[in-house]
């Protein structure tokens, strides 16, 4: 006889998914229901109301259509977890555009975001669109849930891992409320949520931490979480040091 325990306990694991992303994506599609309904009927001649039905709908739109696509490169990531990128990527330029296209939304909610990189490059085998991810996932966070604190920081250092090989390390700290220590083992888990009203009213997906656990996986690298209730929170990426030099596009 085989144990089938693993093969049941995936079997839940993909059941659970699939009852949550289809939960994820009736709460904006009911939403826009009801509020077609409304400006076909009651609000049909109110332009205030039109207008500010369209607006809420064009939200829930843009939940729906980030939700997807966050769902498509989760999938992907997964499908390639067992092959590791090779091309040489300088994490530098990456995370200083990723800064750049965030500014906006910094502005927005009152935040400065610190960099504080070295000069010259730090090159690390990787997919650039799935860094990209990784560090728009971890400072767009950090600017929405930390914004309290007013300052986002982000470092990039030399590090060495348990097993005392050298890593290169982006962490980005907020400083605002922080996370009770309960939920930090439970934040990479798909769709889990802190606060689900803060999260969705932030946009939130609930599968950006997911993602990055994910991509790391792929690039051998890990996710170092910490956090002190009202002392802020740090997300760390930390990258395998390579002694290969052949940079990529």
């Amino acid at each position: 006889f085989h144990d089938q325990t693993p093969i049941r306990r995936v079997e839940e694991m993909r059941a659970d998914f699939v009852a949550n992303a289809s939960h994820e994506l009736r709460t904006p599609l009911a939403a826009l229901s009801g509020f077609i309904d409304t400006l076909q009927g009651p609000a049909k001649d109110d332009p205030k109301a039109r207008e500010r039905f369209l607006g809420i709908m064009h939200t829930q739109a843009a939940r729906m259509a980030r939700l997807i696509d966050d769902l498509l490169s989760l999938s992907r990531v997964e499908l390639s977890a067992h092959v590791r990128p090779d091309t040489m990527i300088d994490l530098l330029p990456i995370i200083r555009q990723v800064g750049d296209s965030l500014e906006l939304l910094a502005t927005e909610r009152g935040v400065t975001i610190d960099m504080d990189l070295p000069e010259g490059t730090v090159f690390v085998a990787g997919d650039r669109e799935e860094l990209l991810r990784v560090f728009e996932n971890l400072i767009e966070n950090a600017l929405k849930y930390g914004a309290s604190g007013g300052r986002v920081k982000v470092t990039l250092t030399d590090a060495a891992s348990t097993d005392g090989a050298s890593e290169i390390r982006v962490a980005v700290r907020d400083f605002g409320p922080g996370i009770a220590p309960e939920h930090l083992p439970r934040l990479t888990e798909r769709f889990y949520r802190v606060d689900v009203g803060d999260s969705r009213s932030q946009g939130g997906t609930g599968l950006g931490l997911s993602l990055v656990k994910h991509i790391l996986n792929r690039h051998r690298g890990r996710l170092l979480i910490e956090s002190v209730p009202n002392h802020g929170a740090t997300f760390t990426a930390a990258f395998p040091q390579t002694k290969t030099a052949e940079p990529g596009v």
